[in-house]
């Protein structure tokens, strides 16, 4: 997992890409989201067919990783040990 980053919708229903994942935007880049139930995915319209499967796939093991969360079934661990951990996914 290379980035996370936290952000608010405002009243317009707009929302701000976090600085640090914007390295690669532009203004005037068009974004495609993409829904799966609860789970959303931007990609840019360029990229669009680029690994949707994988980009799918991501946001599954996520929701499931977020809910094994807040069933309390996870275990602390150092910041090497979890990057070593995620690249097995």
């Amino acid at each position: 997992m290379d980035n996370i980053g936290i952000t608010t919708i405002s009243s317009k229903g707009q929302i701000v890409i976090p600085f640090g994942m914007r390295k690669n935007m532009q203004e005037g880049d068009k974004m495609i989201i993409i829904q799966s139930g609860d789970k959303m995915i931007i990609k840019k319209a360029k990229d669009f067919e680029k690994n949707v499967e994988e980009d799918l796939e991501f946001a599954k093991r996520t929701e499931e990783a977020l809910k094994r969360y807040e069933q309390g079934d996870f275990k602390k661990m150092e910041f090497d040990s979890f990057i070593e951990e995620m690249g097995k996914w």
